[in-house]
């Protein structure tokens, strides 16, 4: 019944996440609800300390759906792969409920390091197409990474994260909604740096002819005034 269970939950959560799917048999086609139904045995198996079996129906996944999560990795509910192709998922990573990845997202590690070396993520994030979280840190509930961003360090809750190296660009402490994956309307801080550049050249640029008017009403003033001394002199 465990089993059961488990199947009706993945069916629900991509229907639910994916306006594309309109039938539950149309589901079992989609690459995110087979690699987790693999990954969920697989991860029964490495807790069991049965490795080889663990890591052979992992790989087994990474072949049919492009989607490779290691079988060590913890992962909670609700959680959706959309397209889900090149995706990867380290050993150690920790991934709350309801969380959204998209195609190409890596949550991998920096080096050879031993231990706890994947990124946690919090409840109800979604990381957008083409995102790398490398390392061991938190990202933060209700958090947005945009896409192709390169995020190498921790990530405070209800944050909005683009760029590369990812930084963070706006926060609010409102919860977001789970619904909300909205991949495009994002802050963009180059945008915003070189508006703010062109706003300071253009008060620059106003100052220095305001100035020059100036000059030159001086230069013309004292024309004047040398002319008048001249005329003075020869009466």
């Amino acid at each position: 019944m465990g089993f059961v269970n488990e199947l009706k939950k993945e069916i629900m959560i991509v229907k639910e996440r994916d306006p594309a799917i309109h039938s539950n048999m149309e589901v079992l086609l989609y690459p995110s609800f087979k690699a987790m139904i693999m990954y969920r045995t697989a991860h029964k198996l490495y807790r069991k300390k049965h490795y080889f079996l663990a890591r052979w129906i992992s790989q087994k996944a990474v072949r049919k759906t492009g989607i490779e999560i290691h079988p060590g990795a913890e992962i909670g509910e609700g959680f959706f792969i959309d397209h889900g192709n090149g995706v990867v998922i380290g050993e150690t990573a920790i991934i709350g409920n309801n969380v959204t990845l998209y195609q190409g997202v890596t949550l991998g590690g920096t080096g050879k390091e031993q231990g706890k070396r994947h990124p946690t993520i919090g409840d109800n994030v979604m990381i957008s197409a083409g995102a790398k979280v490398l390392g061991s840190f938190t990202i933060g509930a209700n958090s947005k990474i945009g896409a192709g961003s390169v995020v190498l360090a921790e990530v405070p809750p209800n944050s909005t994260v683009v760029g590369v190296p990812g930084r963070v660009v706006k926060r609010k402490e409102e919860s977001a909604p789970r619904e909300q994956l909205d991949q495009i309307h994002l802050p963009d801080p180059v945008c915003e740096d070189i508006s703010c550049l062109q706003k300071s050249n253009t008060k620059l640029i106003n100052r220095l002819i305001e100035l020059e008017a100036r000059m030159k009403a001086l230069e013309i003033e004292q024309e004047s005034k040398d002319r008048e001394d001249k005329e003075n002199e020869n009466l």
